[in-house]
């Protein structure tokens, strides 16, 4: 057994590319080598910005041989289809094996023997298959061959292929690039070529040649060199696996500088400096102390200098100094001009073709945001504040929401809106409670994003969010399979966040019920709950709010793990199979709504009109079983419990309102025969099955529930 190493050398491979391609290099060699009968012991792989390797352990020097059986047509086939199949196999008439099937029939069998091959011709076949069908997410022709739309394809010029299958070199050629053993080692350090044995010494000549291969070793020194800088200024690091990342993507010798600018800049909003210094310049940001932003960065390089890095820090500081420049000029123009009269320039803006300008949403959304308060869904967190106050400034904070889009610092800086609102409209003297709105109301962004809980800002973001649902669903732009382009669906699970986590009440436009209903499920199913449980409390239909929907999801969830949970699910299974198979369907669930009350408040109506009068135990023209009688009552004590807790919306209460059906229900099943030869009798007992059914799908469709 012998492992095998293959190393791509290239210009340099963008960072974001880097763990994808080692994925899809591994994927790739496993299925070329797998179609002849080979699979190594383990595979690793590793980038670097200037290379790509993989290092396939324990492999055998050769493939073993085969014995391949096809089986033929029978021996009194048609001459044509003998022929057919000799062609098919190359083989001659005797050369088949005729063996006698089940049945008694001679059927022609051609065997074939397949010798084991080298490993080596294998490897060197799979290499050129491996390089062209690469799926790098972009890819580059260069040379006088690009002219040819058939010349290879790569993510940058590939320069170099290593490939040693123990000690010796795999001979292939991609393009006219001819593998070998030698590679370079760092573009500064060490341009020369280096000679590699085999896959054991790979990693550490290269380390020699100053390149570290394993981009979780670069990692590690770029987090473990840059937070050990940073406490020896007294800093600390801004913690940022992402950017990480990326500097190990661009180096292959990473060096952590401490740099420093000019604290005058940290007058300039704390995101606009981290922007700057993270997306601009894939510095690290800085904390002291006391947690304030730090006028020091900490940068990557890729080299270790004669000075140290002084240079280094020196020249990167410069370049910085310079985005924060701009930054703060824009900052200070953007002062000059009040939110109201940039929220003027926004019916230059075109929103939508088919829905207007920004203006036009803008207006939309402050009638919206008012209208909330006004309803009552959004309702002011403190006694000090009238509703007709926190209505005012709802409508305030929306009007100026969207200002910001049109200043310099978020046309520099796109992600920075609502983010720089909040800053200006707090510097011109405005309510905290409408630059925290402005500042927030695209807030729940992402699934691990921060709720809002003030009022303003609550009614605000809802109101965003819900003209947009609705606009867009209006003209018919909904999203379709993987396709959202207006993040619609982000939209609705934001909705669904601020009024859970707000505990809001608000009845979503009918239009859009189902839309929110799947977003419902899909949170729900990521946490944690059953798919049964959610289909069983959205089978009921007719509910509009979101809030009722998912107390009734929770109170299930945890009935049906308890005992009496389950033995109520196999009680109704067994009533719900028996009245499905006497054909007694039942008719569309209408749940009681909880509040509800008066006349007809979680009533039902009856399923098949002749049980009328007969579930009761009263008027019927037989004396009923004792198990029977039993049920009856026990429906009774059930039946207005579940109903009045409902009402409360005391959906565990219901659900054990209900639980105390499990014993009659038992019983009943035990002594009593529904399928009675007496039609009366017959009827009545189907009517009491479907009574229990009933009052079952006042809290869920149960038939939905598995198990």
């Amino acid at each position: 057994m012998m492992d095998f190493l293959l190393e791509l050398r290239s210009e340099e491979i963008p960072a974001r590319m880097q763990e994808k391609a080692c994925a899809d290099l591994a994927r790739l060699f496993e299925g070329e080598i797998a179609r002849a009968g080979l699979k190594a012991d383990g595979i690793e792989t590793y980038a670097t910005p200037r290379r790509l390797a993989l290092i396939a352990r324990g492999l055998p020097v050769e493939t073993a041989a085969v014995s391949e059986e096809l089986k033929g047509p029978r021996a009194d086939a048609p001459a044509q289809a003998l022929e057919g199949f000799l062609k098919k196999t190359g083989l001659t008439r005797d050369q088949l094996v005729e063996r006698t099937d089940p049945k008694g029939n001679a059927v022609l069998f051609a065997v074939i023997d397949k010798p084991g091959r080298a490993t080596a011709e294998v490897l060197a076949e799979a290499i050129p298959a491996i390089v062209a069908a690469f799926p790098w997410p972009k890819s580059m022709r260069w040379g006088a061959a690009s002219a040819s739309s058939a010349s290879l394809r790569w993510v940058r010029p590939l320069q170099g292929i290593v490939a040693l299958f123990g000690n010796d070199v795999v001979d292939c050629a991609v393009d006219g690039i001819r593998s070998g053993a030698a590679t370079l080692g760092h573009r500064f350090h060490h341009p020369g070529e280096i000679t590699i044995g085999n896959a054991g010494d790979y990693a550490a000549k290269l380390r020699a040649a100053h390149v570290i291969l394993d981009p979780k070793e670069r990692q590690a020194i770029i987090r473990d060199r840059a937070a050990a800088l940073a406490a020896e200024a007294g800093l600390a690091v801004v913690p940022d696996e992402g950017l990480v990342a990326e500097n190990a993507g661009l180096t292959e010798w990473p060096v952590p500088l401490l740099g420093r600018f000019d604290a005058a800049f940290l007058e300039v909003p704390r995101e606009v400096i981290q922007l700057t210094l993270r997306t601009n310049q894939k510095y690290f940001v800085l904390n002291d102390q006391a947690g304030r932003l730090a006028a020091a960065f900490i940068c990557v390089a890729n080299i270790d200098a004669k000075d140290g890095g002084a240079a280094i820090t020196a020249g990167n500081g410069k370049v910085l100094a310079a985005r924060l420049s701009d930054a703060r000029f824009f900052w200070e123009q953007d002062l000059k001009v009040p939110l109201a009269e940039n929220a003027k320039k926004l019916d230059q803006i075109v929103f939508h073709e088919k829905l207007g300008t920004v203006a036009d949403k803008v207006d939309r959304v402050a009638k919206l945001a008012r209208w909330l308060v006004e309803s009552g869904v959004v309702m002011p967190a403190s006694a000090g504040m009238t509703k007709e106050a926190l209505a005012d400034l709802a409508e305030q904070a929306a009007r100026l929401a969207k200002a910001d889009l049109v200043t310099g610092m978020v046309g520099e800086f796109p992600e920075l809106q609502g983010i720089m609102g909040g800053y200006y409209a707090r510097a011109e003297g405005l309510p905290d409670a409408v630059a925290d709105a402005i500042r927030d109301h695209y807030k729940p962004v992402g699934q691990g994003d921060e709720v809002p809980t003030a009022p303003v800002t609550v009614a605000v973001s809802l109101a965003d969010k819900l003209d947009s649902l609705e606009q867009f669903f209006a003209i018919g732009e909904t999203p379709t399979g993987s396709k959202d382009p207006f993040a619609l669906r982000r939209s609705a699970l934001g909705i669904i966040r601020l009024l859970m986590d707000n505990g809001l009440r608000f009845a979503i436009p009918a239009d859009l019920l189902d839309f929110f209903a799947d977003r419902l499920k899909v949170q729900q199913r990521e946490a944690g709950v059953r798919h049964d449980l959610i289909d069983a409390v959205f089978a009921l239909g007719g509910e509009d709010d979101l809030v009722r929907l998912l107390a009734r999801v929770k109170a299930l969830q945890a009935f049906v793990s308890t005992e009496d949970g389950r033995n109520l699910l196999a009680g109704y299974k067994r009533a719900a199979n028996i009245l499905k198979k006497e054909g007694v369907e039942s008719l569309p669930v209408t749940p009681a709504k909880a509040g509800a009350s008066g006349e007809g408040a979680g009533v039902r109506p009856h399923e098949m009109p002749a049980f009328a009068g007969m579930t009761d135990g009263k008027g019927l023209s037989y004396t009923p079983e004792k198990e029977e009688a039993d049920l009856v009552a026990a429906l009774d004590v059930a039946e207005p419990k579940a109903a009045a807790a409902i009402a409360a919306e005391d959906f565990e209460g219901a659900m054990q309102a209900l639980a105390g059906l499990r014993g009659p229900i038992d019983a009943f099943f035990d002594k009593v025969t529904v399928n009675d030869a007496d039609p009366a009798k017959r009827t009545a007992r189907l009517g009491l099955l479907s009574r229990i059914r009933a009052a079952v799908h006042e809290v869920a469709d149960f038939s939905r529930i598995e198990g």
